[in-house]
């Protein structure tokens, strides 16, 4: 709990996501940083990254999970960050880097300079990937240290805004099944000497979104997953790691538990861009106005929500460390629901988006910590 508006920042200092691919790579002998944790020597490594497996919901669905949940007594539960969405996390976990480090701060947030919100997912016409989050990646120093190294995932995501800031490094085979995906990976594990093979799936956050994290559907695609989860590691070569992780948790958000910023002008007034997303709204207000959204803000939704200045935001330790450059990135008012509510904007945000049932982003057990899962060679 952060002394700061008793705010339960992110406690990044005890292991997260930023370190699980720092500690793998150490595992197969790339120089370059401490590893949190002394993984098993290895000569390969294959990591799986499931969207949408919060631990605490992993935790209490596990019965559609036989062979994930064998691993929970030597698995970690370490934190995403914050806000707890994919693109900030894709940035740490790729970067090993902490999300006021890597700059990649929200679902939307502002392009300083051009008043207008950058959809870090989409990147639709974003800026050039490379100069947004300039850092290396540890796909990037697998490979300059001698590792082949292969990414597999969905085809749109090869050369796409996202990859390039966050996952870039080695080459990538796309493949749109999971058992595709799980092929792929097999074969790279087994094609030479010394790999490094990164496995993405994001159906079970699709499932969550659209039925939520709590329904059947939910569970059917965790034991899909499951099946095809205890069959990679089956067929690992003996001398190879596997490591399973995620991004974020979810929360189911009933309609009527939500705030529509389009229909209520009070919350609306002073606010220029509405970014984030609506389990943690990033506020970028017009000039002078950030005093009075935040106090606004404050009386209407603080018995449900922490709502903070940038500056609270940051003395927190919401980001982690944030480098001064990506200081205006962040919302003049940062906003995390403490409760299963949400605040959103009918007046930018797709209708599709505003339909989702599951939601995350903001601070709580649900949505922040996530698995570390690491099955160590069979020949250790």
């Amino acid at each position: 709990m952060s002394p700061v508006l008793g705010v339960p920042a992110p406690a990044y200092g005890e292991g997260g996501l930023s370190d699980v691919l720092p500690s793998v790579a150490a595992s197969i002998g790339v120089p370059g940083g401490v590893p949190r944790w002394a993984l098993p020597p290895a000569r390969s490594a294959v990591v799986v990254l499931v969207d949408g497996l919060g631990y605490d919901l992993l935790r209490r669905r596990g019965g559609h999970a036989p062979w994930l949940r064998s691993l929970f007594d030597d698995g970690r539960r370490v934190v995403s960050g914050f806000p707890s969405t994919t693109a900030s996390s894709m940035g740490s976990f790729g970067t090993g880097l902490v999300p006021g480090t890597h700059g990649m701060l929200g679902y939307e947030v502002l392009v300083p300079g051009e008043d207008r919100l950058l959809n870090e997912l989409s990147w639709e016409d974003g800026p050039v990937p490379e100069r947004w989050q300039p850092r290396a990646t540890w796909f990037e120093k697998a490979a300059a240290a001698g590792i082949d190294v292969m990414r597999t995932g969905p085809g749109f995501f090869d050369g796409s805004g996202l990859t390039r800031a966050a996952l870039r490094g080695g080459r990538f085979v796309a493949a749109k099944e999971l058992d595709a995906r799980i092929d792929a990976t097999l074969a790279h594990a087994r094609s030479q000497p010394a790999t490094l093979t990164y496995l993405y799936w994001g159906d079970l956050d699709k499932v969550g979104h659209v039925h939520g994290c709590e329904s059947w559907q939910w569970g059917d695609e965790l034991e899909t997953i499951d099946r095809a989860l205890a069959r990679l590691a089956d067929g690992l070569p003996a001398d190879c790691s596997l490591t399973i992780t995620a991004d974020h948790g979810m929360v189911d958000v009933p309609m009527a538990d939500r705030i529509d910023v389009a229909h209520d002008a009070e919350l609306a007034a002073g606010v220029r861009h509405t970014g984030g997303e609506a389990r943690a709204p990033q506020l970028y207000c017009e000039a002078g106005a950030a005093d009075d959204v935040l106090a606004t803000w404050r009386a209407r939704i603080g018995d449900f929500a922490w709502v903070l200045s940038r500056d609270e935001a940051v003395a927190t330790g919401l980001f982690g460390a944030v480098r001064p450059e990506h200081l205006a990135r962040i919302g003049d008012v940062v906003v995390a629901m403490r409760e299963a509510r949400a605040v959103v904007d009918s007046r930018y945000q797709r209708p599709e988006l505003l339909a989702l049932i599951g939601l995350h982003g903001s601070l709580t057990d649900d949505e922040v910590p996530v698995p570390m899962f690491h099955v160590p060679p069979k020949s250790n």
